[in-house]
């Protein structure tokens, strides 16, 4: 009997503490797996703006690096192309960092990285798309070039990479960037017919060949084997994509004082400055001649293609290389957390968005201005340019992510990405259309999303941070781009145009 009332005892214990357990749950007591919510998520087309509550990780330089060297044998999900149901893709516009290169600068007394940049689909990284990529360049003479890119070389071709050159790992990083978007626009959305005319494609590129190649890459991988009688490649002349309108004393001068502030930064960090001057006498040069090489550029190279860190190119072969005679993963981390904590300083001082705004402007006016064409159905037929791709570098995409109020994205990686997406909402009846175009608010049905790496932050944009994104309208007018790029995004320069605000703004 005594058992028995045990028994019964343990039974209902058992179910209270269970009634508990649901009850804590249900009231977001016990967190959730935030793995399982995302999940789910992709099943319903009505939320393409998952927001994940879940604390930011700890700085870590080193973690942070690996992210920068966006190595492509990652798998990577992203959010382009989804959208409510019942909303028409109109337009994209992608802006890419050029992929993984060799460095710019070389560390005095040591050794240059033995990289090759020959392609080839039989070393790794590697992508299905390289070899036909490879054969399908040899045919670029058959495109439209602008000014001097057509005596570029259309693909990296040194057994030793030469200085600034793009990698291997650079080509397929854009190859994979290209057919994730046709995964996205041409086979979800089919944003490009078979039949696309010229006119409907247009891409633009620095004078730089890493620039060029990566355009190419990313280009191969949206289009496989797409015909070279169909693409103009244009030259933009200056890394800000200014076109005719880069003359802009004010930004000039914004960049000056940005300039002087990191330096006063970096200058002040006792750590980075111990750590230049050790590493200067572990190779055996002057501290200054050190700092002037940006052994960092070099570094990242060394970090990211898994090679050890450089010896002084004097060191005797029979000493070996942890007698200190070689950088280390130490002094390297050191360096990266410098540049960390100055993104930080950077963004309280203000310097460095208000240069931004001014640098960023004329590419986001063209991109308005072509969106606005769309939207008002100006284009005859199919002459529109659809699908824009900008092949450009870091401190091209930097002060655009700083202009857009994204300065929390990071510094772009190696082949970043940035998309600007243009959509067509649900048809409204023709009452109503014809009583919206009358009073000029048929915009009001076209709506824009921003993203950047895959990530939607259309939400988290200066132009679009007041909306509510769990309103009936889930996704962001376009309006609201267009006043923020023709007037809103000077307040911060106490101006109300881009030429006032270069011109005429007393500093």
């Amino acid at each position: 009997m005594l058992a028995r009332s045990r028994f019964i005892l343990v039974l209902v214990v058992g179910a209270l503490l269970a009634v508990l357990s649901f009850s804590l749950q249900y009231l977001h007591l016990i967190p959730t797996n935030p793995v399982a919510e995302q999940r789910s998520l992709g099943k319903s087309r009505k939320r393409v703006n998952p927001v994940l509550h879940t604390d930011p990780p700890a700085p870590d330089p080193i973690r942070d690096t690996h992210q920068y060297c966006n190595y492509p044998n990652l798998t990577e999900h992203g959010w382009e192309g989804h959208s409510p149901a019942d909303y028409r893709l109109v337009s994209v516009h992608v802006m890419i960092r050029h992929g993984d290169r060799f460095p710019l600068y070389s560390i005095p007394k040591t050794k240059k990285p033995a990289i090759d940049c020959v392609l080839s689909d039989k070393r790794n990284p590697s992508h299905p798309l390289l070899a036909s990529f490879i054969n399908h360049m040899a045919l670029g003479g058959r495109g439209h070039w602008d000014a001097s890119l057509g005596s570029l070389p259309r693909l990296p071709n040194h057994n030793t990479c030469e200085m600034g050159e793009l990698t291997q790992t650079g080509v397929v990083q854009h190859l994979k960037n290209g057919d994730h978007l046709r995964q996205a626009y041409i086979k979800r959305h089919n944003l490009l017919a078979a039949d696309w005319s010229p006119r409907q494609l247009w891409v633009e590129t620095t004078g730089k060949s890493r620039t060029l190649q990566s355009g190419l890459a990313f280009l191969f991988g949206f289009l496989p084997r797409f015909d070279w009688s169909r693409v103009t490649v244009r030259q933009q002349w200056s890394t800000l994509f200014c076109g005719s309108s880069c003359d802009c004393p004010a930004r000039n001068r914004y960049l000056d004082q940005e300039q002087r502030r990191q330096y006063r930064q970096r200058t002040a960090d006792t750590e980075l400055e111990r750590t230049y001057v050790t590493m200067a006498k572990t190779l055996g040069v002057a501290t200054k001649t050190l700092r002037a090489a940006n052994p960092v550029d070099a570094l990242l190279c060394h970090f990211c293609h898994g090679l050890p860190f450089p010896c002084s190119s004097t060191q005797t072969t029979l000493k070996a290389p942890d007698e200190g005679a070689c950088l280390t993963l130490q002094h390297f981390a050191v360096i990266r957390r410098q540049q960390k904590d100055d993104e930080l300083e950077r963004r309280g001082a203000g310097l460095y968005r208000r240069y931004s705004v001014l640098a960023a402007h004329p590419y986001l006016n063209r991109t308005a201005m072509r969106m606005e064409r769309i939207a008002r159905g100006s284009r005859k037929g199919k002459e529109e340019a659809v699908f824009a791709l900008a092949s450009a570098h870091d401190v091209t995409m930097a002060p655009l992510l700083s202009a857009l109020g994204l300065e929390g994205a990071g510094f772009p990686k190696f082949a970043a990405r940035l998309v600007f997406e243009l959509w067509n909402g649900p048809e409204l009846k023709n009452e109503q259309r014809k009583s919206d175009k009358k009073r000029g608010k048929w915009l009001e049905n076209m709506f824009i999303r921003v993203l950047y790496n895959g990530e939607d932050l259309t939400f988290d944009t200066a132009f679009c941070r007041d909306h509510n994104r769990h309103s009936a309208q889930p996704l962001c007018p376009l309006g609201n781009f267009l006043s923020f790029v023709r007037k809103d995004m000077f307040n911060i320069v106490n101006a109300t145009s881009y030429q006032q605000a270069c011109h005429h703004v007393v500093l």
